[in-house]
């Protein structure tokens, strides 16, 4: 088999079966031949049409006959030194999570406890696992971040050009986010605003923590009430003007309302009682983001932040 290297772009290849490959389907056949290639990934290249046999579309249960020209399109495999990192269950996970792709752009709704790259210990995040499933895509890279125990709509460019563009619309106001957040007590409707500069520091421990510091950077975040548990919480749709680290935290906590299950800027208290109803987890969620593509078209993008989520705020509901 013959694997593109990484300084040689991957090309179409032809494989002529022989005698002894045939009997075997198709599916089973790619696996095998496409060492390293995700499972979602050979069925997506079938079901798209990009493999051929004799010129013409096939299922995956098509068997192969001696003398079968079959085409495969250009796939980086990893090299026979570098690992596959990724279990097939988190990349179905990823590959189901996909709520927009086009031919620059994935959108992916991250789920919360998940880092979007590795790192610091993590063998990966979600870029290792998306180079994993897209090996015909050898630009992927992250648009922005999310905090690892943060979930919702995280942009990856698949195209250099994609990823400048929206690099530049993140630094005016070309990409609007709107996060959801379940914080402690009852937020008041005329907080609309939280302003307050944020400075990061790392302690000795190797953490980084964000806080409330004149010296520090401008950090504005827009607040409204989406509904209210009583006076025990109250869901709230955040919007940064800025995009500081932590900022959302940050400024919930400073507000005095701290997001449910942050174990960084919470209150242990509160995101216990969350726990007891099954809310493990961080309760902050990037719901959706507004942008223009490249060629003018406007992308609206939402995402819904699973049923844990939905279950404890039901359980609220209920309190």
């Amino acid at each position: 088999m013959n694997t593109s290297t990484s300084d040689m772009p991957p090309k179409v290849q032809i494989d002529l079966i022989t005698e002894d490959q045939a009997g075997q389907r198709i599916d089973n056949y790619l696996l095998t031949r496409l060492k390293g290639a995700p499972r979602t990934f050979v069925y997506r290249i079938l079901r798209k049409g990009e493999v051929r046999v004799n010129k013409g579309r096939i299922k995956p249960e098509y068997r192969l006959q001696a003398g079968d020209n079959v085409r495969i399109p250009p796939v980086r495999l990893p090299e026979p030194n570098e690992p596959v990192l990724v279990g097939q269950g988190i990349l179905q996970a990823l590959e189901s999570n996909i709520v927009y792709e086009d031919k620059g752009l994935i959108v992916v709704n991250k789920p919360a406890g998940l880092a979007v790259h590795g790192g610091s210990g993590l063998n990966f995040g979600v870029i290792e696992a998306m180079r994993q499933l897209r090996p015909d895509c050898p630009q992927l890279e992250l648009v922005h971040r999310l905090d690892r125990d943060t979930s919702g709509c995280l942009m990856i460019a698949k195209k250099r050009s994609m990823l400048r563009h929206l690099h530049a619309a993140l630094r005016g106001d070309g990409v609007r986010k709107r996060y959801l957040a379940l914080v402690r007590g009852h937020w008041p409707a005329t907080t609309k605003r939280v302003h307050a500069p944020l400075q990061k520091n790392n302690l000795r421990s190797g953490e980084r923590m964000v806080e409330v510091n004149p010296e520090g950077k401008e950090s504005l975040t827009e607040f409204s009430v989406v509904k209210r548990f009583g006076d025990f919480a109250t869901l709230v749709e955040a919007r940064p003007i800025t995009g500081r680290t932590h900022q959302i935290r940050v400024h919930a906590r400073h507000a005095g309302h701290p997001i449910a299950g942050d174990p960084k800027y919470g209150d242990d208290d509160f995101s216990q009682q969350i726990r007891e109803m099954g809310g493990k987890r961080l309760f902050l969620h990037a719901a959706s983001l507004t942008t223009e593509l490249p060629d003018g078209t406007r992308l609206e993008i939402a995402a819904e932040p699973g049923r844990m989520w939905d279950e404890t705020l039901r359980k609220l509901d209920h309190a």
